[in-house]
């Protein structure tokens, strides 16, 4: 038995989930999508959190985000996008490197997709309903 934590799956990944390379960043398929499409944008280089992230790597994130949804809308159609990332265990980071997730949505994939990502905490999600 070992001590050592498992490898890092993003930090050395398959080769045929890689769809995207630039100098800093990485843009790959998601390993358990929840949408056909699902990608991740993750930094070549082992960092945890996008505090840890310099600023030519933020920019770079950032920047492949276009690309990465410019090469899932040619390949799948997407109706729209949700993007966004967990930042730490508390905000249910589940892979200690940093990632974001550019998750294609579909017209009728959920009966009511309003409120997207603010459903991370469901009670707080539905304002308009509280009027």
């Amino acid at each position: 038995m070992t001590d050592d934590p498992a490898p890092c799956p993003f930090c050395h990944p398959v080769a045929d989930s890689v769809l995207l390379e630039t100098s800093l960043v990485r843009g790959l398929w998601d390993g358990f999508p929840v949408s056909p499409g699902h990608a991740l944008i993750v930094p070549r280089r082992h960092i945890a959190r996008w505090s840890d992230a310099t600023g030519a790597e933020r920019q770079e994130l950032t920047a492949a985000i276009a690309e990465v949804q410019r090469i899932v809308q040619g390949m799948h159609h997407p109706a729209g996008f949700n993007v966004g990332f967990n930042d730490g265990p508390a905000a249910g980071q589940t892979v200690g490197h940093l990632h974001i997730h550019v998750i294609p949505r579909y017209d009728g994939d959920v009966p009511d997709p309003r409120g997207g990502i603010r459903l991370v905490i469901p009670d707080k999600a539905r304002y308009w309903e509280q009027e």
